[in-house]
């Protein structure tokens, strides 16, 4: 990352040469590797982060993890993090409080969804939203306070769950409003096809000079299909993220480990798939003997 220059602003540069992978890191290890493996921007997801903690996705989690694990990974990965900020941990006075947490943290930006608490996954039925009107108040507390701590370089995202609840054109109408309380970045959620994306980023050109950033969720076993990333961008998105695969590919390897382990006793036939003590220590740019900086 470029140093003095605020994270936030380093990711609008690179959504504004093409669109950005983001995938999900759910510690700072994952974070280093995501990095490694030539990615320019990083996302810590509330899912991913509450299911590491060992509770399910509706709103446990405090404020205070949020913002630890956000900046061990924007350390880890020295690159911009987009951040799930579920409902904002309350109400007004507590969204700007995640605003400024978050940019304390280290964080480009965060997205705010217009869940009611406790909220859902967003893949998931049975969701229910608040209004409209208290959800466009959420957003211009964030957006104000990302002004206050960061002159608004700090990216606002709104996401709306709308699509799956009160249906495709009330997204579109939501997200508008989003748009025109501050938001400077949008967050469809649940999108079932290839052609709702288009149509929805179609509906956001239609706002001209504030048209938003754009960011797509491809998230695995959801209603989203698999989308691959060039067909995002042509469809008109600017941050594609991956929420939970870095997780969900960890715990199917150590869930599989776990029962050869129990049943021959060994994880012998495990080694080829180890990463090895080397490419740890690699990773962590680390030479045992000498001394380490971060």
């Amino acid at each position: 990352m470029v140093p003095n220059i605020h994270p936030g602003t380093v990711l609008r540069k690179q959504m504004d040469s093409g669109v950005v992978a983001a995938p999900g890191a759910f510690n700072s290890l994952v974070a280093r590797a995501v990095a490694q493996c030539g990615f320019s921007a990083c996302y810590v997801s509330g899912g991913a982060m509450s299911v590491a903690a060992g509770v399910p996705d509706v709103g446990i989690l405090t404020l205070d993890h949020f913002s630890r694990v956000i900046r061990e990974v924007a350390v880890g990965s020295g690159l911009p993090v987009i951040a799930d900020a579920d409902t904002g941990f309350g109400e007004e006075e507590m969204v700007r409080r995640t605003v400024l947490d978050y940019n304390h943290a280290g964080a480009a930006g965060l997205h705010l969804e217009d869940q009611v608490f406790p909220k859902r996954c967003g893949h998931l039925d049975g969701k229910s939203l608040i209004s409209v009107e208290q959800a466009v108040s959420k957003i211009q507390w964030a957006a104000k306070a990302s002004k206050d701590c960061s002159d608004g370089e700090f990216i606002v995202c709104a996401r709306t769950d709308a699509k799956g609840v009160e249906g495709f054109d009330s997204a579109i109408k939501r997200a508008k409003a989003y748009v025109q309380a501050g938001a400077t970045m949008i967050f469809p959620e649940g999108l079932a096809t290839a052609e709702e994306f288009k149509l929805f980023a179609q509906a956001m050109d239609e706002l001209g000079d504030q048209r938003p950033y754009l960011l797509a969720n491809m998230t695995e076993f959801g209603k989203t299909p698999m989308i691959k990333l060039n067909e995002f961008a042509q469809l008109g998105y600017d941050l594609v993220i991956y929420p939970v695969s870095t997780l969900r590919i960890a715990m199917g390897a150590v869930t599989r480990a776990l029962h050869e382990l129990k049943e021959t006793g060994t994880l012998e036939g495990q080694l080829p798939k180890m990463q090895s003590r080397k490419d740890l220590y690699e990773l962590m740019e680390y030479t045992p003997g000498t001394p380490w900086e971060m």
